[in-house]
């Protein structure tokens, strides 16, 4: 019985020893500058957020926050380079919802989206708004939904592209209200949302700020917003679910990753370290300059949220037969 008990002590001290590095590393971030990269151009929204969200980190941290600019197919070339990365945490990637939607329009990524990224923080999320131009018949959700049926094939919706999130967002809502609609896509937003004030498309999907000026003007008139709650930016439109799609949820949502294999204990350091500053006034002031919603999900939520809405969209891009050339 001795024996037993010695071997469990030495098991057990052992066991203590081999955790302690990972403890000591989580403890010591960081210890050098720190890269977030956003594998989108400068000025988007995304980099907008990234460099609001740096700024405040580096109050949180005491070291420099260096936010980088790697643009490249939707997001997955910096993203394969960041999944061979080391997971020490001083390089992380700030990016948005394409990131759970590209597993499912590329068959030939070159990492795994599910295994080959820790999922830190959701950072911040923007709900998107179903609109139409102020000429098109109907005024609810309800209508529109009404109308589609009676004219199964003839109402077209715009995007900013094929496989975007506002793509997707006007799929699933085909999809969940069991009407046919055609999808138009534009090469970006600015041009879609053109053709929507001109009447050349009654129906888009945006992000709130994109076309918050055009609804108060009345050139455009919103249904419903995508998330599961009102957006306080537009307080007497209801949610798409309130309307009557009921689990109809499409946000356009921006996370920070690090590389797979990262150590637990340094995962979630991070994950508080970056839920301290989206707590800061300052930043909630700028987010909601942007129309964005901090976050405020655990590390274990957010990997869970992921993992679920890569099943999501993978599933809406297969039943809508979308392919990327």
């Amino acid at each position: 019985m001795a024996m037993q008990t010695r071997r469990a002590l030495v098991m057990l001290a052992f066991a203590a020893a081999g955790a302690l590095p990972a403890f000591a590393g989580a403890q010591a971030f960081p210890n050098q500058p720190v890269r977030i990269v956003v594998p989108f151009p400068p000025g988007g929204t995304t980099d907008i957020l990234a460099r609001q969200l740096g700024a405040e980190l580096q109050k949180v941290w005491g070291q420099p926050v260096v936010v980088e600019n790697r643009a490249g197919a939707s997001g997955t070339i910096f993203s394969e380079q960041l999944a061979g990365m080391q997971p020490d945490g001083h390089t992380l990637m700030l990016t948005a919802t394409h990131h759970v939607i590209n597993p499912g329009l590329y068959k030939n990524l070159r990492y795994n989206t599910r295994t080959d990224f820790t999922p830190i923080a959701q950072v911040a999320a923007v709900p998107n708004v179903l609109v139409v131009n102020h000429a098109f018949p109907p005024r609810t959700v309800k209508e529109l939904i009404a109308y589609a049926k009676q004219h199964p094939g003839k109402v077209d919706f715009g995007s900013a592209g094929t496989g975007g999130a506002n793509h997707l967002s006007g799929e699933l809502f085909k999809s969940m209200a069991g009407i046919e609609m055609v999808h138009i896509p534009y090469k970006g937003a600015a041009p879609a949302l053109n053709d929507l004030l001109g009447g050349q498309i009654p129906v888009m999907f945006d992000s709130v700020p994109g076309v918050l000026q055009h609804i108060k003007s009345g050139r455009l008139r919103a249904l419903g917003v995508t998330s599961q709650k009102r957006s306080p930016a537009l307080p007497d439109v209801p949610t798409i679910d309130e309307a009557g799609v009921k689990g109809f949820e499409a946000t356009a949502w921006f996370g920070l990753y690090g590389p797979g294999r990262m150590a637990p204990e340094l995962a979630r350091k991070l994950s508080g370290d970056v839920l301290k500053a989206l707590a800061s006034p300052a930043l909630r002031k700028e987010f909601a300059a942007q129309g964005a919603e901090p976050g405020t999900m655990s590390q274990q939520e957010f990997a869970a949220f992921v993992d679920a809405e890569i099943t999501k969209w993978s599933k809406v891009i297969a039943d809508a037969n979308i392919k990327i050339d």
